[in-house]
């Protein structure tokens, strides 16, 4: 059992953090306030090659796995960036692995190369405001025209990147439900999203202020043929193939967040000083920002172990789910530490502190909730009762 990186991935890792320094914490504190996308930063990532990782060399990526992307947000989060930084990154991969795995040739000739130079942003129409994490329950409707192709009706809610986004992942019912078999009868559609049949509504959120989320209302979208990804009607199992590699990615930027919040509060602990002495040799202070560490470190690896055994084809759905749920409320008890460190000035947007933890928060909820993946370790690990 080998723990250590190999020089490709600690190349990799320094790479990324020794660029993201043109990226400080000013400029994600602008990002914060105007909600501006950070383009500059896409447009450097994708002059490195590294936003088409896992895309295949075939279509212009660099067919590396989930270990390296991993390694990569990682770092991103890790350098400060937060979530504003990681999400535009994390979405010109992630929502694509069901056209990776399921797409036509054409599909995937004509446009992994373009997510891969970063000139094709795609938006993620999945969730909607009636069925929430249940997704056997969505409305929205594609109809088969007699002239051929698809006519698209319906809402999502939670829509990243639908602001700037030039086609769309869109999951639609193309058969009713079926009590029977509820997650059978829906499709997925990669296709432009046209603004004159899609009305699209910025939500004002918490956080990860430059990466929008949206309302997206569709009215008559035309959708062709060539279009749809994979099989009509298998929609929900193409999708399935991207959630434990995205579970895992969100896990190591989870911990990446975490581990640029202790920075700065290690940093701040040594040189405020408080009674004559600085506050981290005080162990009231100096006892949670140890734990938080303790606890980062036991998820990455976790994190690396999914990682490692998606890669290698192996079943990893409890690994990433787990990965996941420990990252996520790592995250979180590190940037909260933090911030708890620093006082007042943990309050103050200056020291970037709060906007780490109000990004890191959102991987509690987002792209499955803590409780779903209790649920899912209970029922598939242990056995358990289905309890929904």
């Amino acid at each position: 059992m080998d723990f250590s990186l190999s020089e490709f991935q600690k190349d990799l890792k320094q790479e990324v953090l020794d660029l993201c320094r043109k990226f400080d914490g000013g400029y994600w504190l602008e990002h914060d306030k105007s909600g501006e996308y950070p383009w500059e930063l896409v447009r450097a990532f994708a002059a490195e090659g590294w936003l088409g990782l896992i895309i295949p060399e075939a279509y212009g990526g660099a067919g590396l796995g989930i270990v390296e992307a991993g390694i990569m947000l990682g770092a991103l989060c890790e350098s400060g960036a937060g979530l504003s930084g990681a999400s535009p990154v994390h979405f010109f991969s992630f929502p694509l692995s069901p056209v990776i795995a399921h797409g036509s040739e054409l599909m995937k000739a004509e446009h992994l190369p373009r997510v891969s130079r970063g000139e094709c942003l795609t938006a993620f129409g999945i969730t909607e405001p009636g069925a929430g994490s249940d997704t056997s329950r969505i409305t929205t409707r594609a109809e088969r025209r007699p002239e051929g192709g698809w006519l698209i009706n319906g809402q999502k809610v939670w829509t990243t990147n639908a602001q700037n986004a030039e086609r769309i992942l869109l999951l639609a019912r193309t058969q009713p439900r079926d009590d029977a078999e509820p997650y059978a009868g829906m499709t997925l559609f990669f296709t432009p999203l046209d603004r004159e049949r899609c009305t699209v509504r910025r939500i004002e959120k918490l956080g990860r202020n430059a990466v929008d989320s949206n309302e997206v209302f569709i009215a008559g979208l035309e959708v062709p043929d060539g279009d749809v990804v994979g099989e009509v009607g298998k929609g929900f199992q193409h999708l399935l193939d991207g959630l434990n590699p995205e579970r895992i990615v969100v896990a190591f930027e989870a911990v990446g967040i975490g581990r640029a919040a202790l920075r700065i509060a290690s940093t701040y602990a040594r040189e405020r000083v408080v009674f004559d002495r600085p506050i981290g040799q005080n162990q009231a202070v100096a006892h949670p920002l140890a734990l938080a560490w303790a606890h980062l470190e036991a998820a990455e690896l976790l994190a690396f172990k999914a990682a490692w055994l998606y890669d290698q084809g192996l079943p990893c759905g409890a690994e990433a789910n787990a990965a996941k749920l420990l990252a996520a409320d790592a995250g979180f008890a590190a940037a909260d530490a933090a911030l708890q460190t620093l006082g007042g000035f943990g309050y103050a947007k200056e020291y970037h502190v709060e906007r780490l933890w109000r990004e890191v928060r959102l991987y509690k909820l987002a792209p499955i909730s803590q409780q779903m993946v209790l649920n899912y370790l209970a029922q598939h690990v242990l056995g358990l009762p289905k309890s929904y």
